[in-house]
């Protein structure tokens, strides 16, 4: 027992003995606070850079001038419920409702005006009469699924007189209570506050209820809102892409503080929305059948839910909540007859026969296909499908197919000064100047692009075979009568064709010649082995295994890599299985094609990824070989790129992929490997970085790769860790730094804790919507062109760069924002360490538009994801009761565990 414990159970009144005398030699601890843990939050910007010959551009900010700086924005929550006290459920209504409270009770609301964001919040400016108010209103015409005085066959059957009588009144009015009461007040001084580079939250808000003003302003316009875009119910705007499914260009709008104070900036934005008219046609082309009697039902009432219908002849708006179980022409419903004497007033009829015989209204071919349902579960309300249109701008959240995705891509590119115009038009018809909220705010905002000065940046000199040197040229080369700077030997490999139709022997001639010009040399393979014809029926499974086997079979032993021919280009249901069991199973390295148009160009190609997946290299930077890069080549450092990839918005149950790379065999920043792992559905924050399995064993990401970044770089631990983070929003910064980071110091520490690496950590943003113009020219701007000034953030460190040379279309440029630099990088070495990064890409002969270790994170979480999508559902995704247990992508074996699998 303790001293403790004997003191507790002693007499409660004796006193406990006196405290032992304390020797005179002992100094007396100093008991520290215990430490707080402090949060990092992104650095402040350290000065411009200067490098590079300048270049006048535009960019598409807009300047605004705020006049109103005294007051404050009010908000106010919205609780909408019906008379019954049911809370108001529907999207869409709530600014019906409050239109109505506006024009109802103008001089109960002082005549304010609101900014309402369509769900529970509204602001003002300036406060209202009381801190909480409440308001009847009656709407007649809202959309709703329920089916009092319906024009179609329900649980009571056919229209009576009195029925008609309400349907020539105001048409399913109903009752709505309104409350609003006060949540809290916004200094519109926060955004003058937030121009001066003083961040607070206030100035989020603020923004925030700008922004809501113009989604209103757009909604009133009878526009479909999506986050920050907005879209006109206008044919012009629309493009077919294919199975039912519309490109629908419209525009984003959000404010912005900049270096020179707020703008605002717009940009030209696509969605997708189902083909409006009539269902049948929309169905028929969304399942690429022939007819209605080809279709699918039980895949329609997936893709129809929730979709809102017109249905004739009343043009009555409803919702779809189902189909029919049975035919229209055996679908019963009980009908009241018309002067029923009691207990024979109603009788059992067919939905069709009620249309035909009772209606009048001719059929053509709905009998025989099911109803669309518009009614609750318990009471159906059906109607014959040739009678129901789909109304436009409805969105369709689907997955896209490869073919309709590159459709879409082709048809929405605008060259520069294609889109300058448009948006020009965009800003002049929105007619932001009538917005009263706006104007009361002392907001106007200027028609003309914002004026930027740029400077581009110097291509870095590359190095190829035979001590070669090059100076890219608008951001590309070529391999032409050059060889490659290390080139692999491929001596044991073999070609797998899966039924693709070419010249096999032919395309293996001219690999192995095209391979000679570049410095590769390729011995004859062993074999070239064919899918047995009866195979090509089977699942992709087993076509996998069997030809395996077959290969296996004939091969004398394991090949150092294997040629894989694919009978479709794109999504070839054969890719994951393939690539699972040779990278997990048997660590060989292949390289998948499906040639259609082989030339020398795609040869090169080709070999440009099997040389680095076979851990050669194609070129490398002058900086790098001698080696004289700023800060990186002086020290050993390791350059990390993160990124998770989810499944497409519909998919709620397949897990994210989390990819990170390093660079290897310092002071190269060429070579990388990787390391991928899957977690939860929709979770952006990597969670594996760091994982401790007992006190012994760390299981995670971080660990792995520091440990052959030490292994293949000499026995060097890296004294710099620079990080590349992708996909992150602003609001998500904080969460890089505090979790993620914290992670990756802790995997740090856990392999040798008086290690102490200094970290530099970028994000870097390709979803944005700024984009830069050459004034007084029809080209995109050139590669290497970077931009710090005017249109940055006020206090943080960003900058935008075109590294890539944009071909078609108009170029998106990176945005990168440096959230800690502990290293102490200037401003000009680090610009030029992120261009440099844009060349080393070893799969192309161009400058990529964002650095390579980012698009190799991408490459290895899409390849990897492609094992996940082939598994058996129940497999993979299990619940029980609730708990959600991610599946695990296998490990890759040894064999190929630290090589460029992803190129």
């Amino acid at each position: 027992m303790s001293s403790f414990e004997t003191n507790g159970t002693e007499n409660e009144g004796s006193l406990p003995p006196p405290p032992p005398a304390i020797p005179s030699d002992v100094v007396p601890v100093k008991l520290e606070p215990e430490k707080k843990k402090v949060l990092r939050l992104p650095i402040a910007r350290r000065g411009l850079a200067s490098k590079g010959t300048k270049l006048r551009l535009l960019t598409n900010h807009f300047r605004v001038n705020v006049g109103n700086t005294d007051g404050h924005f009010f908000q106010y929550s919205v609780s909408l419920s019906y008379e019954d006290g049911r809370p108001v459920e529907g999207k869409g209504v709530g600014r019906k409702v409050l239109d109505r409270v506006q024009e109802t009770y103008n001089s109960e609301l002082n005549g304010k005006n609101f900014a309402y964001d369509g769900e529970k919040t509204l602001f003002t400016l300036g406060s209202l009469a009381r801190n909480r108010l409440e308001f009847t209103v009656v709407l007649e015409d809202v959309v709703s699924t329920s089916s009092n005085g319906n024009v179609s066959p329900d649980g009571n059957g056919e229209l009576s007189e009195g029925d008609k009588k309400r349907m020539r009144r105001p048409n399913r009015a109903k009752s709505f209570k309104v409350e609003i009461s006060f949540a809290s007040k916004i200094p519109l001084q926060a955004i003058v506050n937030a121009l001066r580079g003083q961040d607070s939250d206030n100035y989020q808000e603020a923004i925030r209820v700008l922004d809501i003003i113009l989604r209103q302003h757009a909604a009133k316009q009878g526009c479909l809102l999506v986050r920050q875009s907005f879209f006109h119910n206008d044919p012009k705007n629309f493009t077919d892409v294919g199975g039912g499914v519309l490109g629908c260009r419209g525009f984003h709008s959000s404010f912005r503080t900049t270096q020179s104070g707020l703008s605002l900036n717009i940009d030209v934005s696509t969605t997708m929305i189902v083909t409006p008219g009539p269902v049948v046609d929309f169905l028929i082309s969304n399942q690429n059948v022939k007819g209605p009697f080809n279709l699918d039902w039980v895949r329609a009432k997936r893709t129809l839910k929730n979709l809102r219908i017109k249905a004739s002849p009343s043009n009555q708006e409803y919702k779809i909540t189902g189909l029919s179980d049975k035919p229209c022409n055996e679908q019963l419903f009980t009908l009241k007859k018309k002067g029923g004497v009691d207990g024979d007033d109603t009788e059992e009829v067919t939905v069709y026969d009620y249309f035909v015989n009772h209606r009048n209204i001719e059929l053509r071919y709905s009998g025989d296909l099911p109803c669309i349902n518009v009614g609750k579960p318990k009471r159906p309300t059906y109607f014959p499908l040739e009678l129901c249109s789909l109304v436009s701008l409805q969105r369709y959240t689907k997955a896209l197919s490869t073919l309709q995705r590159s459709s879409l891509v082709e048809k929405s590119r605008q060259k520069p000064q294609e889109r300058m115009r448009v948006l020009t038009d965009a800003l002049s018809r929105s007619n932001y100047g009538s917005e009263p909220m706006l104007r009361n705010c002392g907001i106007s905002i200027s028609s003309g692009f914002t004026e930027v000065e740029g400077r581009v940046l110097q291509a870095p000199r590359l190095k190829f075979g035979n001590g070669e040197d090059f100076n890219p040229r608008n951001g590309r080369w070529n391999f032409n009568q050059k060889k490659l700077v290390r080139p692999t030997k491929i001596e044991k490999w073999a070609v797998v064709n899966f039924s693709a139709r070419c010249d096999v022997r032919g395309l293996v001639r001219d690999l192995q010649k095209c391979g000679q010009m570049k410095g590769i040399a390729i011995e004859p393979p062993f074999d070239v082995f064919e899918e047995d014809g009866r195979n090509r029926r089977s699942p992709p499974l087993v076509r996998v295994e069997k030809m395996l086997e077959f290969v296996q079979s004939k091969l004398p032993g394991a090949p150092q890599f294997l040629l894989c021919l694919l009978p479709e280009r794109k999504n070839s249901d054969l890719y994951g299985p393939w690539k699972k069991r040779n990278l997990a199973d048997f660590g060989v390295v292949t390289q998948c094609i499906a040639p259609q148009k082989v030339n020398d160009q795609y040869l090169t190609n080709v070999l440009l990824k099997i040389n680095a997946k076979l851990g050669g290299l194609n070129s490398l930077l002058g900086v790098e070989h001698a080696p004289s890069i700023p800060v990186v080549s002086k020290a050993p450092t390791i350059i990390i790129g993160m990124d998770v990839s989810h499944g497409s918005p519909g998919q709620t149950d397949i897990p994210s992929i989390a990819a990170v790379v390093s660079s290897r065999e310092w002071p190269l920043i060429s070579k990388y490997r990787a390391c991928v792992r899957t977690q939860s559905p929709k979770v952006e924050m990597i969670d594996n970085l760091f994982k401790k399995v007992s006190e012994e064993v760390d299981d995670g990401i971080i660990r792995e790769l520091l440990l052959d970044f030490y292994k293949s770089s000499g026995n060097r631990k890296p004294e710099n860790i620079i990080i590349f983070r992708d996909g992150v929003s602003e609001s998500q910064f904080n969460q890089v730094l505090n979790i993620e980071l914290d992670q990756i110091i802790e995997a740090c520490k856990f392999l040798d804790a008086t290690w102490d690496p200094k970290f530099l950590v970028i994000v870097a943003q390709k979803n944005h919507h700024t984009k830069f113009f050459q004034a007084g020219s029809p080209d995109n701007v050139p590669p290497g062109t970077v931009i710090d000034s005017k249109i940055c953030h006020p206090r943080n460190y960003d900058f935008y760069m075109c590294a890539h040379a944009g071909m078609i279309g108009t170029s998106r440029p990176a945005h990168y924002h440096v959230l800690l630099d502990e290293i102490g990088f200037s401003a000009d070495d680090l610009q030029e360490l992120v261009h440099s990064l844009s060349y080393v890409y070893q799969r192309s002969t161009t400058a990529i538009s964002v650095v390579a270790p980012i698009c190799y994170a991408h490459l290895a979480a899409t390849q990897m994801g492609q094992f996940m999508k082939f598994e058996e559902r129940s497999e993979t995704a299990s619940s029980h009761g609730g708990a959600h247990t991610v599946p695990q992508l296998p490990r890759l074996n040894d064999n190929v565990s630290s090589s460029m699998f992803f190129c």
